[in-house]
């Protein structure tokens, strides 16, 4: 396949996403960008059936690649059962009356920053962090007047350091597998870099901020009217937080976070769980059960008669997280059809071959996995794909495979959730309600990482080389297959 019969299925999609945020801004992720996605989909299945790959080959790539999003889904799910029983507890309201009690509002952002980098070095999950944590303090900016799109920023900001830097991360033992690095050795080197432009992110964030005085005395009062709310309404997010330290799977956690919040609903305040149910003058255990059910699939709807309040609290539900399942398994689609009909690795080639100096085979190798990112719409296959590519050409170039894992995290990882359509950009938007290309420009940390670790590069600061005995075991290892050789599937 050509270059340019290769570029034709991706300048399609990019004329179809631009044009569908043309018009339907906003809205263009309730299904205009599915359909450009599907259209780009089965461009490139034409094209791929065009030089010899079968429909029934394609058809099976787009379901397999599909159904590696499954997890994904399921945790989204899991997401929108959580927000919609804490909503219905009081755990989420818990987090903001408090939150507005502790938080200045000068120093929110950075606040926000700070807390979210250390849960999510503690329990390795952006995801986790975002769903929980990132949902109070995005309530917490809401009732102190604070830019929401900002305060995702900052919350994407400090949960992408410990997804990127914790060993108890997916992302984090991904980039060391793909890569053959070392873990603790990868860790310690990515702190190199993810430092600084934590560092940098706090600057940014400070600067930003508010010194105007938050006078919240009358938001208080209003939720102390409405809710009787105690130290004990923080015990699912203990729950789900310890789970998460313990590594059980993210949606186990996260769902038995959601029936802790039911639970917790009926013990403290089982009239908004009969509310919920249409039996508020008849309670039994199955007036309970369905109130926490509709609460879990439909999500939440507050009726305390405090317009803000209400407003504030009618949120969540698995169906509110359909839009994005959609999407998700629209770009995956699309994702498995240009791998297999060799498209994304055509495209990649041309970059591959130009790294000449270490400069330029790390930015060579940041701007594959921002274009994987983009172009697959999946976090994991910009970490696998990439890191897998140009493992033999960081080999010949004696730099050691923690290098390698370090630059891949520091641009695969982090850059997912800029993406409207990707996987990690589509759920941060449906998780904290602001749409991606809001809060893109805010997540500083996401944005600061990939120049600093091709600065490094650039100025040959912590550039690892490896030895003569190291180089050839490690030429050895790859000549059996070679670096294009190694599929998603075996890396995982």
């Amino acid at each position: 396949m050509s270059t340019f019969s290769a570029l034709i299925p991706i300048v399609l999609l990019v004329s179809l996403l631009c044009l569908s945020y043309i018009l339907f801004s906003d809205g263009a992720s309730s299904g205009p960008n599915q359909v450009a996605l599907l259209a780009s989909a089965l461009a490139a299945a034409l094209m791929g059936r065009f030089y010899g790959i079968s429909m029934d080959d394609i058809r099976d790539a787009a379901v397999e690649s599909v159904a590696t999003g499954l997890p994904a889904v399921f945790i989204l799910f899991a997401v929108g059962a959580l927000i919609g029983t804490w909503a219905m507890s009081g755990t989420i309201m818990a987090m903001i009356y408090y939150g507005l009690q502790l938080m200045n509002p000068h120093f929110f952002y950075v606040s926000t920053v700070i807390i979210c980098a250390l849960v999510s070095l503690s329990i390795g999950s952006s995801w986790t962090v975002a769903g929980t944590v990132g949902i109070g303090l995005m309530g917490v900016a809401h009732q102190m007047g604070m830019d929401p799109a900002i305060t995702a920023g900052a919350v994407i900001s400090g949960a992408y350091f410990g997804d990127k830097s914790s060993p108890l991360s997916d992302c984090t033992n991904l980039a060391t597998a793909a890569a053959g690095a070392n873990l603790y050795v990868h860790i310690k080197e990515t702190l190199w870099t993810s430092v600084p432009a934590l560092a940098l992110t706090l600057v940014f964030f400070w600067f930003i901020g508010t010194p105007a005085s938050s006078d919240t005395g009358m938001t208080l009062a209003n939720i102390e009217a409405q809710y009787n709310l105690s130290l004990v309404h923080f015990l699912p997010l203990l729950l789900v937080l310890g789970m998460a330290v313990m590594k059980c799977p993210p949606f186990t956690t996260i769902f038995v976070g959601a029936l802790a919040g039911g639970v917790l609903a009926v013990a403290t305040d089982p009239t908004k769980v009969l509310a919920m149910a249409g039996s508020a003058d008849t309670a039994s255990v199955l007036a309970y059960v369905k109130g926490v059910w509709a609460a879990m699939s439909s999500g939440y709807v507050s009726v305390t008669g405090d317009a803000e309040i209400d407003a504030l609290m009618t949120r969540g539900g698995m169906e509110s997280m359909l839009n994005t399942v959609w999407l998700i398994m629209s770009a995956l689609a699309f994702g498995g059809v240009i791998e297999k009909t060799g498209i994304l690795e055509r495209i990649l080639e041309p970059v591959f071959k130009i790294a000449k100096s270490t400069g330029a085979l790390v930015t060579s190798l940041v701007s594959t996995c921002i274009a994987t990112n983009a172009l697959a719409s999946d976090q994991y296959m910009a970490i696998v794909i990439p890191g897998r590519m140009f493992k033999t050409a960081f080999v010949r170039a004696r730099l050691r495979p923690e290098v390698l894992s370090r630059a891949v995290g520091d641009s695969a990882t982090v850059t997912s959730a800029l993406i409207p359509w990707n996987s990690c950009g589509a759920y941060m938007a449906a998780t904290l309600g602001v749409p991606t290309l809001a809060f893109a420009g805010f997540a500083f940390f996401n944005i600061i990482t990939p120049i600093v670790t091709i600065a490094f590069a650039l100025f040959g600061w912590r550039m690892l080389t490896s030895t003569d005995a190291e180089v050839e075991l490690e030429m050895e290892a790859e000549a059996p297959t070679g670096p294009h050789h190694h599929t998603v599937d075996q890396i995982s």
